[in-house]
């Protein structure tokens, strides 16, 4: 049950009179939570359902970490990654945010017919250096075709299975008020990247995609006894989706600091031109990480140069997500219906 979210459902569409909406937008957005809660959380939850990016289960006695994930990314190859590459650094990094550490993959292909042997060559082979990176092994998988014009080249789906070595919990029922919220690094660079490629923009700089795995990160968080007490990667709906779900789920407000987030000036020039919010484009290599105050410090070091403290958790409030701008001002972080870009991951 990863990736499911009870959020804020107060979106003004109707799940059942408007199917075809849902569909059209997908993404991280209100519409999203709503298919998620209306139809897959009564079919498959139950009372001991933890809504995380992975499941954390017990097998004899063995914690270990399972989670599922699809790509669609349109185009299937772009600045600084592709649709491969992405299919295992974004499993496991869903693994890693269970505080997991990462043995085993599965790889599922949904090919078009026609699709160039070349291409599938390629995508292939970025999957293996992807996998031998991170230490994972790929170790089953299977294989369908569907008519031409059916499938838009290629999609994948991986399912992963990790094992948890340490003896807390990672979970949004974890966080609490005075928590400080840390984030490594820039944001906004993945979804421009795509839509630089996707609609044939030029920039002065090339802008290349954040894809990266976060497991080695991780895991060096928690070998230092950070008491880490929620992670969460910034993908669909990039950080200000994540930071709603986490608030909601955990029944607490959040406070950003606009000034302490990093966004790359080339980035929020293609954004002022193309009026999308770095807030909610997606990253594949960033995440943020919830920590009691006192281990801030060491936290960041672990982190990198790039890391930032950017917030704080608060008692819970309405709206659950506020921030201070660049001018001083707090407003209200809204989250979105839809998605700004869809068929980025």
């Amino acid at each position: 049950m990863n990736k499911f979210d009870l959020s804020n459902l107060s979106c003004p569409v109707p799940l059942q009179q408007y199917p075809h909406v849902l569909l059209a937008h997908g993404g991280g957005g209100k519409l999203m939570q709503q298919l998620i809660h209306q139809v897959f959380v009564p079919a498959f939850g139950s009372p001991e359902t933890v809504l995380h990016d992975a499941a954390t289960l017990r097998l004899k006695g063995d914690r270990i970490a399972m989670t599922t994930d699809s790509y669609v990314v349109h185009p299937l190859f772009f600045p600084g990654g592709d649709i491969g590459s992405m299919a295992v650094y974004g499993t496991v990094n869903d693994l890693a945010m269970a505080g997991a550490r990462p043995l085993y993959l599965t790889a599922g292909f949904i090919l078009e017919e026609g699709l160039p042997m070349s291409v599938l060559w390629q995508v292939v082979q970025s999957m293996r250096q992807a996998a031998d990176r991170v230490g994972v092994k790929i170790v089953t998988g299977d294989t369908k075709v569907v008519d031409r014009g059916k499938g838009d080249g290629i999609f994948i789906n991986t399912a992963g299975v990790g094992q948890v070595e340490f003896d807390g919990t990672i979970s949004p029922k974890a966080i609490r008020p005075g928590d400080a919220i840390l984030l490594n690094g820039d944001i906004g660079r993945h979804g421009i990247a795509i839509m630089a490629v996707r609609e044939g923009l030029m920039f002065e700089t090339a802008i290349e995609s954040d894809l990266a795995p976060l497991s080695e990160t991780v895991l060096a968080l928690l070998e230092a006894d950070i008491e880490v007490r929620c992670l969460r990667d910034l993908t669909r709906g990039g950080l200000a989706s994540a930071l709603h779900e986490l608030a909601t789920a955990a029944k607490v407000g959040i406070h950003i600091d606009e000034r302490a987030i990093t966004v790359r000036e080339d980035v929020q020039g293609a954004c002022e031109i193309l009026g999308f919010d770095p807030l909610y484009l997606a990253n594949e290599g960033r995440f943020v990480t919830f920590v009691p105050e006192s281990d801030v410090d060491r936290a960041l070091a672990i982190l990198g140069p790039q890391a930032q403290k950017i917030g704080v958790v608060t008692e819970s409030t309405s709206p659950p997500v506020t921030m201070t701008s660049q001018i001083g001002s707090t407003r209200a972080i809204d989250l979105l219906c839809g998605e700004q870009l869809p068929r980025i991951c």
